[in-house]
């Protein structure tokens, strides 16, 4: 699978638990059981996400993005410790 297609993912499972954990506040049972089972889901698929962009930053296809100064200098003062 995708780098892509697994964000997506990803995606639509958080947008599915950030309405049920609504629906949970307001007392719905179901809502708490598809929380649950989502949180699994979750884990799963990040599991999957992280194995993937480990994988396309290896290959070139992810690129880093360079330390702004600030966090430069932020670095530097932690190394230094």
């Amino acid at each position: 699978m995708a780098l892509s297609e697994t964000m997506q993912q990803l995606q639509s499972i958080l947008s599915r638990v950030v309405v049920d954990l609504g629906k949970v506040h307001k007392g719905n049972k179901s809502a708490a059981q598809r929380v649950r089972v989502g949180t699994i889901d979750l884990e799963k698929i990040g599991k999957r996400f992280r194995k993937e962009s480990v994988v396309a930053e290896r290959s070139g296809r992810l690129k880093k993005k360079p330390l702004s100064k600030k966090l430069k200098k932020k670095k530097k003062r932690i190394l230094a410790r």
